[in-house]
């Protein structure tokens, strides 16, 4: 799994290049991921988005999904 910090300019910074907040988030295993080690998903969740990738691609794509939208997908997911 990776552990590095990713950086990034917070949306509540100002335009102005000296106005910057950067945030970071960090990648785990998601708890729902299976136990075999190529059947991974990992999340890093932030204020207001959940972020989900394949740990086997971590350079890859990735989504940003709203917090509110994950938090369903995991009551639907963990029902079926």
């Amino acid at each position: 799994m990776s552990t590095e910090l990713i950086w990034f300019k917070s949306s509540y910074s100002g335009g102005a290049a000296g106005e910057c907040v950067e945030v970071a988030e960090s990648w785990r295993k998601s708890s729902r991921s299976g136990t075999t080690a190529g059947d991974c998903v990992e999340v890093a969740p932030s204020p207001r988005t959940v972020h989900v990738r394949d740990s086997k691609r971590p350079q890859g794509p990735a989504l940003a999904v709203p917090n509110v939208v994950w938090a369903q997908f995991v009551a639907f997911a963990s029902v079926v």
